[in-house]
């Protein structure tokens, strides 16, 4: 599987999870009906107790990204692309926030940051 758990990261371990199989999913790295490990055996690649990725499942089902058939397994459910755009842009926005709050807090103006985003978006190229 694709999927890198790290320790170092803030996020709880069934999050990670949650987060690498949702982009997947949307990204079409996991198909539509592609099915995904069991609980157990997920589990075990990764090193992680049942209940983190149990918990990872459960929350993907909740919001529809992974459909569930007893005794058949979990499978990646269609992708709702403008969906996660919308929620990706918000989460950007926010982080954005953040760093200005972040800059400001040091004494840096908008437009220094404005100028790094620049800078990095022409090293890109």
């Amino acid at each position: 599987m694709f999927i890198a758990i790290s320790h170092e990261n803030r996020d709880p371990l069934y999050k990670q999870v949650t987060d690498q199989l949702r982009d997947a999913i949307a990204r079409g790295r996991l198909a539509p009906g592609a099915r995904l490990p069991s609980i157990r055996a997920m589990a075990r690649e990764l090193g992680l107790s049942l209940i983190t990725v149990k918990r990872a499942y459960a929350d993907l089902e909740r919001d529809d990204w992974i459909i569930t058939r007893t005794g058949l397994g979990s499978f990646a459910a269609g992708t709702r692309r403008e969906a996660l755009r919308r929620r990706k842009r918000g989460e950007i926005r926010e982080e954005i926030r953040r760093i200005i709050r972040t800059a400001e807090s040091y004494g840096i103006p908008i437009t220094e940051v404005r100028r790094i985003v620049d800078d990095m978006k022409a090293e890109r190229r």
